[in-house]
């Protein structure tokens, strides 16, 4: 029985196109030039990884790992066509049309930490950085930021660390040892940021087994003395954490109840959790614990998904690619602290943005102090 449901769960894996075997490009040789009336914006992705070079050029930063930190700078436009939640790619091993899909279209690579944090400073006051999940290369990590830039409108500058994912569904247990090696480099690469005196504040997106990575790298901070960043720790966004929900608690307890409540995106319908959760002797994962009240008492905000539409059929990346959830997502990123919105503000915002989509949106948050349910469903 349990076999069979693994071989059901990797089938749906590969439906939805998750079982990744193609080539990685993310260069092309000759990279079409973004035409002007066929491009919507260009971003510039900044990037620290644990991935080693690969030997195709294209691909950049492949599968292996590195014992060292590279950095770099990835040029991406969003084509006009572009629609809120979806990444346009060119099919397998074709170049992008920047009139069409999203496009590499050009590449810097830095020769130390000193010379990218100086770049990432210069672009301005406030960064994010985004930690991929499981199954993830390093040209889908680009773009996935890109998207999250593009469509939150996030105010200041994208970095992406791109640990040594297999990027293959069969690699599980590789990536969560790949993720394991990367803890000190995620640590070293926040309070290099950090001590920079250009940026005042650093926003920590994570996604799925990302999630992990960051929780550990957080604790590790917090065992340093320095689990705010010198100050300079933003809004923490936990999403579809693909973590033992034991474990995050004793992670939580260690690090201590944040001065600013970190956000856990989960939702009960999360398949890709679903197999995690097989794997790991069928234990809960954070991404789609229904106990949101011993959550919260942790010091986090939980916001339960689970009514609302994902954009792939393993329902795991709903706060990237669902317009309403990505939108809101960039509502509260643009937000300062001390214009937190009313419930009553936020359920408005949440029917406004669902109902201009013609979308249903129903969303449960739970704060360590209360329950409030956002949106209806229609």
């Amino acid at each position: 029985m349990r076999l069979r449901l693994l071989v059901i769960l990797m089938l749906s894996m590969a439906a939805s196109g998750c079982i990744s075997e193609r080539r990685h490009e993310l260069i092309a040789a000759n990279p079409a030039a973004p035409p002007p009336a066929g491009v919507m914006a260009k971003h510039d992705i900044f990037v620290a990884t644990t991935r080693k070079k690969d030997a195709d050029a294209s691909v950049v930063f492949g599968r292996d790992r590195s014992e060292d930190l590279a950095f770099g700078r990835v040029g991406v436009t969003v084509p006009k066509n572009h629609q809120i939640g979806k990444i346009e790619r060119a099919k397998d091993g074709m170049p992008g049309d920047p009139a069409k899909d999203f496009t590499a279209v050009d590449l810097t690579i830095y020769e130390s930490g000193k010379q990218f944090v100086t770049a990432v400073a210069n672009k301005g006051e406030r960064v994010l950085v985004f930690v991929h999940g499981y199954n993830t290369g390093f040209d889908d990590g680009v773009y996935r930021l890109t998207q999250i830039a593009q469509d939150t409108k996030y105010p200041g500058t994208p970095v992406l660390f791109s640990w040594a994912s297999g990027a293959k569904t069969r690699d599980y247990v590789y990536d969560k040892d790949s993720s394991t090696a990367a803890r000190d480099d995620l640590e070293a690469t926040l309070v290099m940021l950090s001590r920079s005196p250009r940026i005042k504040s650093i926003d920590i997106i994570a996604h799925s087994m990302g999630n992990w990575l960051a929780m550990e790298t957080l604790r590790q901070l917090a065992i340093a003395g320095n689990r705010d960043l010198s100050g300079k720790l933003g809004y923490v966004v936990l999403a579809s954490p693909d973590i033992d929900v034991d474990i995050f608690k004793k992670q939580m307890r260690r690090y201590g109840k944040p001065d600013r409540p970190f956000a856990v995106l989960l939702s009960s319908d999360d398949k890709a959790l679903r197999l995690s959760s097989f794997i790991g002797g069928n234990q809960a994962r954070v991404g789609d614990d229904a106990n949101a009240d011993e959550l919260a008492a942790l010091g986090v905000t939980v916001v339960d998904l689970s009514s609302i539409q994902s954009g792939d059929k393993l329902n795991h990346a709903k706060f990237a690619d669902n317009p309403v959830l990505v939108q809101l997502l960039g509502d509260r990123l643009r937000m300062p602290e001390s214009l937190v919105p009313t419930p009553q503000q936020a359920n408005e915002r949440v029917n406004d943005i669902a109902g201009g989509l013609g979308q249903a949106a129903s969303i449960i948050v739970t704060t360590p102090l209360r329950i409030i349910t956002l949106g209806a469903v229609q």
